[in-house]
């Protein structure tokens, strides 16, 4: 068959007739049909078998050299390139390991999602629409470090909240924790040690240790944090506001020896305080940054815990000492957080919608956790005993028996229900359930089937 008729037969009628020429060429070369070094027709000869133009040749041989098709030799004309597979196989993949299914989730206790009655939609979405209509705002790329305006309404709130001894411009913004540790991974010139205390944040140290750090991990333990000097830590990472999974907060007694033995072994301390807001049995401790002034402690929150967790709005407040490395190398990281989001969360915020949301959110979570207990209570009895975290988001749930907790969580997901464990340290083992993602009217049938999948008993009805 010639040329022109395989061509027209290929080709039929749709697409620019240049296209066409080309997509002719590249499938004679992926077959093998033009094998490689094998000199395509010229140009002239092409247009002429083909009964197209010129011009429209020159497109598609251009088109073939640029995408590795074909070499352009000067002088010579153009060739059939080596291609590096096998065109048999081209666009195969191997066959992926088969991944045993889990079961559907039927209840999820271990997951940091909110209630839907713990957030005003339509409230926030008028704040949207209003920062929407920010037409001159909206024109130009959000600044490095954050809104201007937001920066200062932050200030205000988590100095009045949180006692943060901070002005706007120590405080720089982004989309999520993460995107902020970047940034100061860039500020730090010693990458030696990071340690986390009481702490598993996994995202936040697999971005250190990208950046060099070695990671050290630190229980409480009294006062003694001589081993930070021991090991020359440079960089400190901790939630002293929730030291562990029930939400325990460091007494001021500890914060104060910790700072003192931060400014003397040179150590930077990053201070988590993402949901010190969630405080229902005591008022909330004054944050370890505003005990120092602000000196060797960076401040870092978020506002996914107080609003929502898709709401990817984070912040830092830098400590003096970091302020002169952050105008050198601050502009460089350009804003990760939306813009919009930014102009309606200030406006938001001045206008006390933020201060009323928490006390909502506390009212509701807390009314939720005890819920739960009594659920557990109801399904479990004496074999078990429920009590509410300090922050009121979680139920700490105990069981008798000696089981390990590992086994527990197993029998738990294999009946369609996410709990996160811990061990009791007595023999026993616990079941930590997060209160918010699970409607309050499904708790009774939540706790009636976790009893059975642990117990090994039926579901009561």
């Amino acid at each position: 068959m010639k040329n022109k008729d395989l061509f027209r037969q290929e080709s039929g009628s749709g697409g620019p007739l240049y296209l066409r020429v080309y997509s002719h060429y590249k499938d004679l070369i992926s077959s093998g049909q033009l094998p490689a070094g094998a000199r395509l027709p010229s140009i002239r000869r092409c247009a002429q078998e083909l009964e197209v133009s010129r011009t429209t040749v020159e497109a598609a041989y251009a088109q073939l050299a640029a995408e590795g098709y074909a070499v352009a030799r000067p002088q010579s004309g153009f060739y059939a390139a080596r291609l590096d597979y096998n065109p048999e196989n081209a666009g195969l993949l191997p066959k992926p390991h088969s991944i045993p299914k889990k079961p559907p989730l039927r209840f999820d206790f271990a997951s940091a999602s909110v209630d839907a009655e713990s957030f005003d939609f339509a409230l926030w979405r008028r704040y949207i629409k209003s920062a929407l209509r920010a037409d001159q705002r909206l024109l130009s790329y959000g600044e490095p470090q954050g809104e201007p305006d937001l920066r200062a309404a932050i200030c205000g709130y988590v100095a009045q909240s949180r006692n943060v001894v901070c002005s706007p411009e120590q405080i720089v913004i982004g989309a999520g924790v993460q995107s902020l540790l970047h940034i100061l991974c860039a500020l730090l010139g010693n990458r030696s040690s990071a340690g986390f205390w009481n702490n598993s944040f996994a995202q936040g140290q697999a971005v250190l240790e990208d950046h060099g750090f070695s990671i050290r991990h630190y229980r409480q333990a009294a006062d003694d944090f001589s081993a930070l000097e021991r090991d020359g830590v440079r960089l400190l990472y901790l939630s002293p506001s929730h030291m562990d999974a029930m939400g325990s907060v460091m007494p001021v007694s500890q914060r104060l020896r910790l700072l003192e033995v931060a400014r003397r072994a040179g150590c930077l301390v990053v201070e988590d305080d993402y949901d010190s807001e969630f405080r229902y049995f005591t008022h909330p401790v004054p944050s370890l940054q505003g005990l120092d002034g602000g000196r060797s402690v960076l401040y870092m929150a978020t506002f996914s815990k107080l609003l929502l967790p898709s709401l990817r709005l984070s912040f830092m407040v830098l400590p003096s000492s970091l302020m002169d490395a952050y105008k050198q190398r601050g502009g460089l990281y350009n804003q990760t957080a939306s813009k919009a989001e930014q102009i309606a969360l200030c406006q938001f915020i001045r206008d006390g919608h933020l201060a009323a949301q928490i006390r909502k959110a506390r009212k509701l979570y807390m009314g939720k956790s005890r819920a739960l207990c009594e659920a557990a209570g109801l399904a479990f009895g004496p074999q078990a005993q429920a009590e509410v975290c300090a922050s009121g988001l979680m139920v700490r749930l105990t069981l008798s028996g000696g089981e390990p907790a590992l086994a527990l969580q197993q029998k738990a997901q294999q009946a369609g229900i996410a709990v996160r464990v811990e061990s009791a340290g007595d023999g026993n083992a616990s079941l930590l359930l997060a209160s918010t993602g699970v409607p309050a009217d499904s708790f009774r049938e939540a706790m009636r089937a976790l009893q059975a999948a642990i117990c090994g008993t039926p579901e009561a009805p």
